[in-house]
Protein backbone atom coordinates (compact mmCIF):
# COMPACT_ATOMS: atom_id res chain seq x y z
CA UNK A 1 0.00 0.00 0.00
CA UNK A 2 1.43 3.24 -1.11
CA UNK A 3 1.73 6.06 1.67
CA UNK A 4 2.10 9.68 0.51
CA UNK A 5 1.94 13.52 1.74
CA UNK A 6 0.74 15.48 -0.93
CA UNK A 7 2.21 19.60 0.75
CA UNK A 8 0.15 22.05 0.03
CA UNK A 9 0.99 25.96 1.63
CA UNK A 10 0.68 28.28 -2.08
CA UNK A 11 -2.71 29.66 -2.09
CA UNK A 12 -2.63 30.26 -6.38
CA UNK A 13 -6.01 28.97 -8.00
CA UNK A 14 -4.30 27.17 -10.92
CA UNK A 15 -1.92 25.81 -8.74
CA UNK A 16 -4.56 24.54 -6.56
CA UNK A 17 -6.61 23.22 -9.22
CA UNK A 18 -3.69 21.54 -10.68
CA UNK A 19 -2.81 19.85 -7.41
CA UNK A 20 -5.81 18.47 -6.86
CA UNK A 21 -5.70 17.12 -10.84
CA UNK A 22 -2.71 15.58 -9.40
CA UNK A 23 -4.04 13.87 -6.36
CA UNK A 24 -6.76 12.03 -8.53
CA UNK A 25 -4.28 10.72 -11.37
CA UNK A 26 -2.52 9.00 -8.50
CA UNK A 27 -5.33 8.22 -6.81
CA UNK A 28 -6.84 6.54 -10.38
CA UNK A 29 -3.06 5.31 -11.35
CA UNK A 30 -2.69 3.35 -7.56
CA UNK A 31 -6.32 2.53 -6.82
CA UNK A 32 -7.86 4.03 -3.58
CA UNK A 33 -7.79 0.52 -1.97
CA UNK A 34 -3.66 0.73 -2.51
CA UNK A 35 -3.12 4.17 -1.07
CA UNK A 36 -3.24 5.87 2.00
CA UNK A 37 -2.73 9.60 0.55
CA UNK A 38 -2.96 12.77 3.21
CA UNK A 39 -2.68 16.42 2.02
CA UNK A 40 -1.23 18.28 5.07
CA UNK A 41 -2.06 22.35 4.32
CA UNK A 42 -0.45 25.04 6.10
CA UNK A 43 0.13 28.58 5.77
CA UNK A 44 -1.29 30.01 2.54
CA UNK A 45 -2.27 26.42 1.59
CA UNK A 46 -5.49 26.92 4.04
CA UNK A 47 -6.45 28.53 0.79
CA UNK A 48 -7.66 25.18 -1.08
CA UNK A 49 -10.48 24.94 1.66
CA UNK A 50 -11.10 28.90 1.87
CA UNK A 51 -11.49 29.20 -1.85
CA UNK A 52 -13.45 25.90 -2.26
CA UNK A 53 -16.35 27.39 -0.02
CA UNK A 54 -17.39 29.92 -3.09
CA UNK A 55 -15.66 27.67 -6.21
CA UNK A 56 -18.05 24.90 -6.65
CA UNK A 57 -15.32 22.96 -9.09
CA UNK A 58 -12.97 22.86 -6.19
CA UNK A 59 -15.46 21.75 -3.80
CA UNK A 60 -16.58 19.31 -6.06
CA UNK A 61 -13.27 18.07 -6.39
CA UNK A 62 -11.86 17.96 -2.92
CA UNK A 63 -15.43 16.16 -1.89
CA UNK A 64 -14.90 13.61 -4.53
CA UNK A 65 -11.37 13.02 -3.19
CA UNK A 66 -12.71 12.54 0.54
CA UNK A 67 -14.97 10.23 -0.65
CA UNK A 68 -12.15 8.10 -2.23
CA UNK A 69 -10.30 7.88 1.00
CA UNK A 70 -8.07 11.27 1.28
CA UNK A 71 -7.71 13.20 3.91
CA UNK A 72 -7.21 16.82 3.76
CA UNK A 73 -5.37 18.06 7.70
CA UNK A 74 -5.15 21.74 8.34
CA UNK A 75 -2.57 23.40 10.45
CA UNK A 76 -3.70 24.35 14.12
CA UNK A 77 -0.88 27.36 14.08
CA UNK A 78 -2.06 28.75 10.83
CA UNK A 79 -5.67 28.43 12.32
CA UNK A 80 -4.62 30.89 15.35
CA UNK A 81 -1.92 32.88 14.03
CA UNK A 82 -4.45 34.29 10.41
CA UNK A 83 -7.35 34.18 12.80
CA UNK A 84 -9.31 31.40 10.86
CA UNK A 85 -12.35 29.78 12.28
CA UNK A 86 -12.09 26.29 10.67
CA UNK A 87 -16.08 25.97 10.82
CA UNK A 88 -17.00 28.74 9.20
CA UNK A 89 -14.37 29.96 6.76
CA UNK A 90 -13.08 26.58 5.60
CA UNK A 91 -14.72 23.88 3.17
CA UNK A 92 -15.55 20.89 5.11
CA UNK A 93 -13.28 20.64 7.80
CA UNK A 94 -13.89 18.82 11.38
CA UNK A 95 -12.17 18.82 14.67
CA UNK A 96 -10.35 15.50 13.55
CA UNK A 97 -8.57 17.45 10.42
CA UNK A 98 -6.53 19.50 12.43
CA UNK A 99 -3.19 18.65 13.02
CA UNK A 100 -1.09 20.89 15.70
CA UNK A 101 2.06 22.18 13.26
CA UNK A 102 1.35 21.28 8.98
CA UNK A 103 5.00 20.99 8.99
CA UNK A 104 5.35 18.62 11.87
CA UNK A 105 2.85 16.60 10.12
CA UNK A 106 5.10 16.24 7.25
CA UNK A 107 7.80 15.60 8.85
CA UNK A 108 5.78 13.03 11.06
CA UNK A 109 4.17 11.15 8.36
CA UNK A 110 7.79 11.10 6.17
CA UNK A 111 9.27 8.94 9.68
CA UNK A 112 6.09 6.49 9.05
CA UNK A 113 7.49 6.01 5.84
CA UNK A 114 4.85 8.22 3.97
CA UNK A 115 6.46 9.56 0.36
CA UNK A 116 6.72 13.19 0.22
CA UNK A 117 5.31 15.31 -2.85
CA UNK A 118 5.02 18.65 -3.30
CA UNK A 119 3.29 19.64 -6.22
Amino acid sequence: KQKVVYHVNGDDDKHLMATLGNIKNHMNAVGKANIDLRVVMHGNGLGLLSKAKSNEDMKAKIDELKLSGVSFNVCKNTLVGKKINYKTDLHDVKDKDIVPSGVAEVAKLQQQGFAYVKP
